[in-house]
């Protein structure tokens, strides 16, 4: 067990910010959560479980130079999906250049598997841009990346048909996807908090597993006892809905997630990675 630490952790109240927290909580690390309202039930519940809670807004610089001093890292992450691509680089642009006048010893940037890679995915290159400026900004970094969500399959869009049996994503049966359990990104997070110099300057695709549409399906039907079989739909169905949804799954189906997963397990034994059968296992699909 390393030193304990005193990490500041955005998204705390989401699935990838709150397993960052409990990871790090189980290892014994102090944490920090940034928070916009300080009075809120998701605030308070942070509370109950030992968390320190900071008042800070990714539009206001001085806020987030205030809940970063003192920790001895940060945990930043933001979504694209509330205000866009533009104002979640912005936002990544403004709490690395706070975490640099905080004088911050290890900042750990949550950006997206292949966002290097030149996509064309709209969010994938807005956390590039963050990436970029992150490492011209002389602040002790590492960058973590991971792949599609494995609790994807818990998301309303998805559970409506795997309660019908059906198992749908814009992808052919036979594409293999790389997945991930949120549960392995905050292990992670908290392995190379803890690593600290070891992994200054690096960047680490993540991924737990790799299976097709048809391998997913059929261990979701062994898991649960119930037949789902999966069913493949054309990219362009998500347009209406998301033209950057779209073109992330037709550059799944182009071109794909290249995590070495073995080496990964390999370098990352602390790491409990998840396989996607583990990983449903775990779940109540009742």
């Amino acid at each position: 067990m390393s030193k304990s630490k005193l990490v500041l952790v955005t998204g705390a109240t989401g699935k990838q910010g709150g397993a960052v927290v409990e990871a790090l909580l189980t290892r014994r690390h102090r944490v920090r959560a940034l928070t916009r309202n300080s009075a809120s039930p998701a605030a308070d519940r942070l509370r109950q479980q030992g968390v320190e809670v900071a008042v800070g807004d990714f539009t206001d610089h001085d806020s987030l130079v205030r809940a970063i001093r003192g920790a001895d890292a940060v945990y930043a992450m933001s979504t694209p999906y509330e205000q866009g691509a533009e104002k979640e680089t912005a936002q990544g642009i403004t709490i690395t250049d706070a975490a640099k006048a905080a004088g911050v010893a290890h900042f750990v940037y949550s950006s997206v598997a292949s966002a290097n890679r030149a996509t064309g995915i709209s969010h994938f290159n807005g956390k590039y841009a963050v990436e970029k400026h992150l490492q011209a900004s002389g602040v002790p970094y590492t960058i973590v990346a991971p792949v599609f969500f494995m609790e994807n399959l818990l998301q309303p869009w998805m559970l409506s048909g795997l309660r019908q049996g059906k198992l749908a994503l814009a992808l052919p049966a036979s594409r293999s996807l790389q997945q991930i359990a949120v549960a392995d990104i905050g292990a992670f997070v908290a392995a190379v908090i803890e690593r600290r110099d070891g992994v200054f300057g690096r960047r680490y695709d993540i991924a737990g597993d790799e299976l097709t549409g048809e391998e997913a399906a059929a261990t979701l039907s062994k898991v649960t006892g119930r037949a789902v079989h999966y069913e493949g739909f054309p990219p362009d169905v998500l347009r209406a809905q998301s033209e950057d949804m779209a073109l992330m799954f037709e550059w799944f189906d182009r071109t794909g997630y290249a995590v070495d997963i073995k080496s990964l397990r390999r370098d990352f034994p602390e790491v409990k990675w998840h396989t996607f059968e583990q990983w449903a296992r775990e779940q109540d699909w009742r």
